[in-house]
């Protein structure tokens, strides 16, 4: 993986890819002089999952969609677009948690712990199934976040019930959806 992560980017895909990563770092940087330091904090959590695609050796479009994703999920928090947009939240949720699950059976895929999808013997249910898991798991996780900052850091994050159960119910359809497009899509720039 380390030597993925080291290579140096092959064609256009590749270094847009690149090109997102450094647009985070910098947005951590922006954050950091024009808004608040907790702001920049939360950007600067979002470069260690821009960094993954780079170990797992993606190929560049499932890259650049996740990266992205990222980018706008973390930002939205900054620009308090999940308060003025009523369902931005549930879509985030759905389309961020699914390309984190998926990514998540890549890298394990990269570490021999699950089945390489789309190779030989690999049944296309594994990944659906293992997918979905996955983003019902990093699903709860996220809501245990959310309740440890506002129990114990800021008491202002937006926490209830509902919106839990909304949240986890999105992730886990996207993390659904996503799961049939790694059983269907190479992802891998090389096998696994």
């Amino acid at each position: 993986m380390i030597e993925r992560f080291l290579a140096a980017p092959r064609g256009v895909g590749a270094w847009v890819a690149d090109g997102v990563r450094l647009l985070g770092a910098l947005g951590v940087v922006a954050a950091f002089v024009w808004w608040a330091p907790g702001d920049a904090g939360i950007l600067a959590l979002s470069l260690l999952a821009l960094v993954v695609p780079r170990f797992a050796g993606v190929r560049p479009g499932f890259d650049i969609a996740f990266c992205v994703t990222v980018l706008v999920a973390a930002w939205s928090n900054v620009l308090d677009v999940y308060e003025s947009v009523a369902v931005w939240d549930l879509v985030v949720h759905f389309v961020c948690t699914g390309l984190l699950a998926a990514m998540a059976y890549v890298v394990l895929a990269r570490l021999d712990i699950v089945p390489a999808p789309l190779a030989a013997g690999t049944r296309r249910a594994t990944p659906v199934v293992l997918v979905g898991v996955l983003g019902l798991a990093l699903s709860a996780m996220w809501e245990m976040v959310e309740w440890v900052g506002r129990t114990f850091i800021a008491p202002d994050i937006f926490v209830t019930y509902q919106d839990t159960i909304g949240d986890m119910a999105a992730g886990g359809l996207g993390a659904l959806a996503a799961g049939f497009v790694v059983s269907r899509v190479r992802l891998l720039s090389d096998p696994a």
